[in-house]
């Protein structure tokens, strides 16, 4: 039995089904869109929060060998010590300017004796090779600098490598089998260097703050959901107006085989040619009385 020819009410019933597994779909991507909006919120006012928050040293956010906390990523902290200028690397294939630019690295060895890796900005691949074509080495000497902590990156998960120099992640544990021990927990980003040397990489843009199409896709679905259901009432009262006009059809039908009216044998053009009032009238008019006879006899006169 198919969906065409089972009884109204199974019908019907295999509808509603049918728009109910509809609206259960759109109701779980819906929240599924909702718990990615509330996600994004979290992560923009993480950054309203932090972002431009006063510095502070480094142990008061970060203990020797500590994760760093999710809610202090992005806050300013302030550290004095020395570049490792002969350990830096280059984090490739990272988006800059509209291109696979690449990130310089530099670990940083602060006076309480902790090595912080710091990422001192971006660089455009060269005119004619990948890499860059200038390099700026970070300023000598004992310098002060500020910058944004930020959790080091997941390990490539394709197994992919980098030539000797670089890195295709900044995940801490592959700089530090380059550079030496590093702080595990975090890295930073710069912000400032005091002296500030002449050459410095391009800064990296802050996040962004645009929210995502989260909120309207979550919106979407439950209008789809809504959607089902109102074509469901579409579908059942046009199937219902198409019963009510084929028993009206049947009752028309029954009457006129109960009063010997049948219709005249039809013609090749039939279906071109106009429907005739009078025979219209006799067809479908009630059991002959003695006025239905006076009118049939005015007709035919006209």
């Amino acid at each position: 039995m198919t969906a065409r020819t089972a009884p109204p009410a199974v019908r019907w019933a295999m509808y509603v089904g049918v728009a109910v597994l509809f609206a259960i779909a759109c109701a779980f991507l819906s929240n599924w869109q909702f718990s990615r909006n509330a996600e994004r919120s979290e992560q923009l006012q993480l950054v309203a929060d932090n972002y431009d928050a006063p510095p502070v040293a480094l142990g008061d956010l970060l203990a020797p060998g500590a994760e760093l906390t999710p809610s202090d990523e992005w806050r300013p902290v302030r550290l004095r010590g020395q570049y490792l200028a002969d350990e830096q690397l280059l984090v490739r294939n990272r988006a800059h300017g509209g291109s696979a630019a690449y990130e310089q690295l530099v670990p940083f060895r602060s006076d309480d004796g902790r090595t912080l890796l710091i990422d001192r900005g971006w660089l455009p691949p060269g005119n004619s090779q990948s890499l860059p074509d200038d390099i700026p080495a970070p300023p000598s000497g004992e310098v002060s600098i500020e910058v944004r902590l930020r959790p080091g990156e997941a390990a490539p998960t394709s197994g992919r490598t980098a030539e000797a120099g670089q890195v295709p992640t900044i995940n801490l544990g592959l700089v530090a089998e380059q550079t030496g021990p590093l702080e595990p927990g975090a890295y930073g980003l710069l912000m400032s260097e005091d002296p500030a040397p002449a050459n410095v990489p391009q800064s990296i843009d802050p996040p962004s703050n645009d929210p995502g199409p989260y909120l309207s896709y979550a919106i979407q679905w439950i209008l789809f959901a809504i959607m089902g259901f109102g074509f469901l009432v579409y579908v059942i009262v046009n199937e219902r107006k198409l019963r009510r006009e084929d028993a009206e059809h049947e009752d028309d039908g029954e009457h006129d085989a109960a009063h010997g009216i049948t219709a005249p044998p039809a013609r090749p053009d039939e279906g071109r040619r106009r429907v005739d009032p009078v025979a219209l009238h006799r067809a479908r008019k009630r059991p002959k009385d003695r006025d239905a006879d006076d009118e049939d006899a005015l007709l035919d006169a006209r």
